[in-house]
């Protein structure tokens, strides 16, 4: 009979077996966190200020950086207290949250990429209509409807996980409150909470990858009617950080589930590191990828970092 901790609070787990050498895992994870917010709040900073990207394109890429931060900011304070102060204790009302925000932020992601393609299709496909189809107005619906799916989608799960006792042990498998991860520690019928998510992920990630494919399906088909060859180009060209993005996202996404799927002999570690990735990598590389392909972006930031030798 397992003993009742239902009042307990959560522990959390670094790199179980490796506990000596946390201070200096903690040194990457720390530099990977800091260029994050660098890279993305520097993302947001640009396009707020620079009126050359004051377009839907670009109000898209604000939405991705923003989600990106926000993943960051939700599980670096637990991550960071585990590795460096061992502070393991979380509370339930806190893990919750903090599960709820983890959960909902990827989804967002999922459906702030599938607006990307949906805006690169309007731009390519049908190009006379872009301003007026894609306004202002239309561009905050949009993120809107996103950020509502997302925290609507992921609310019931999470909602239960408050009703439900929890009677086995509470130790976590990482460093952050994942619902896959509280739900096994739970003492009750648990079938919603399993059967849930598959929907979810099948009916929004899945869904949204498949639109997104299909989407640049007929993206090329339209690009390869253009008769010129540098407009062929010009237009592929504005597509390649998306597709770049949206590659980084899914087969980390696709990664991480193989992992969890097939690879019950595999060391704990790989199941971490691979979750580490699959909340780090996005993030990292996104502002990379948009700062080295996406020429608007590129002379803001040289113009951001050459303005105090023009002053000069």
């Amino acid at each position: 009979m397992w003993l009742n901790t239902t009042d307990s609070p959560f522990l959390l787990t670094g790199f179980p077996g490796m506990e000596k050498t946390h201070p200096w895992i903690s040194i990457p994870l720390l530099v990977v966190y800091v260029s994050i917010l660098l890279g993305n709040g520097t993302l947001l900073f640009l396009i707020r200020d620079d009126h050359n990207l004051h377009e839907p394109m670009y109000y898209f890429l604000a939405m991705l950086a923003a989600t990106d931060l926000g993943v960051t900011l939700t599980t670096m304070p637990t991550v960071l207290g585990v590795l460096w102060l061992n502070h393991r204790e979380i509370g339930h009302g806190a893990c919750f949250s903090q599960a709820y925000f983890i959960h909902t932020l990827s989804i967002v992601e999922s459906g702030v990429l599938l607006a990307m393609a949906y805006d690169r299709f309007i731009a390519i496909c049908t190009p006379l209509r872009y301003t007026s189809i894609l306004t202002n107005t239309q561009v905050i619906k949009i993120g809107v409807g996103v950020l509502t799916r997302a925290g609507l989608s992921i609310m019931p799960i999470i909602i239960r996980l408050h009703w439900v006792p929890y009677c086995r042990s509470h130790i976590l498998s990482h460093a952050f409150c994942l619902h896959q991860d509280v739900i096994k520690l739970a003492c009750t019928d648990i079938t919603f909470n399993r059967l849930y998510p598959v929907v979810v992920v099948f009916a929004m990630v899945l869904l949204d990858f498949l639109i997104i494919f299909f989407s640049y399906i007929v993206i090329l088909k339209t690009v390869t009617g253009i008769a010129s060859g540098e407009e062929r180009a010009k237009a592929l060209n504005t597509c390649v950080s998306h597709i770049c993005c949206i590659l980084v996202f899914y087969v980390t996404v696709v990664g991480l589930t193989f992992i969890h799927r097939f690879g019950k002999h595999v060391p704990h570690v790989v199941h971490i590191t691979m979750s580490y990735i699959y909340f780090l990598f996005p993030p990292f590389m996104n502002p990379v990828i948009y700062s080295i392909k996406t020429k608007q972006i590129r002379h803001s930031v040289l113009r951001l970092f050459s303005l105090p030798h023009s002053r000069a």
